[in-house]
């Protein structure tokens, strides 16, 4: 997992460019006017942007995921979104397992760690870091940019 404020971008830019594409698209856009849901972009529409408006939960409330095919950069844009955490290699049990097509597992076990996570920051979740995300009082708004894996590899290995 990494937490840095926005402001920081460039540091992690320069670890691979689907990072820049994903900043830059999150920076171009008018995310006040979009409405809650999908979109895509990327070269090939590979990368997808998820705007969400929810109320935020207890802590107990708040359940593991992991995704396999997908990184998670989540970026809050109204409200304060404090997010669990555990890593995956202690993770025991799911209660949904795996499923593929929507890239995703749930588990039982609850966050050895909660990161808070203020409008102006970002998170970004590896597939090695179960995060239980949502957590939160009131309003919150964030979204949510998905980078492939597989993408993310190819490009590395062709450096």
């Amino acid at each position: 997992m990494i937490l840095d404020s926005l402001e920081n971008t460039g540091r992690f830019e320069t670890l691979h460019p689907l990072f820049r594409q994903a900043f830059d698209y999150f920076r171009s856009m008018n995310l006040s006017k979009m409405e809650d849901g999908d979109y895509t972009f990327g070269e090939h529409d590979e990368m997808r942007l998820t705007i969400s408006s929810f109320k935020g939960k207890n802590k107990s409330d708040a359940i593991i995921e992991t995704h396999r095919k997908y990184l998670d950069i989540q970026i809050p844009l109204i409200g304060i979104e404090k997010i669990g955490w555990k890593p995956l290699d202690q993770l025991a049990e799911t209660t949904v397992d795996y499923d593929e097509k929507k890239d995703i597992a749930f588990y039982v076990d609850r966050p050895t760690a909660f990161t808070k996570i203020y409008p102006g920051q970002f998170a970004i979740y590896f597939p090695e870091d179960g995060h239980a995300p949502g957590i939160g009082q009131g309003f919150i708004r964030k979204a949510i940019v998905k980078i492939p894996i597989e993408v993310v590899i190819e490009v590395v290995k062709d450096r």
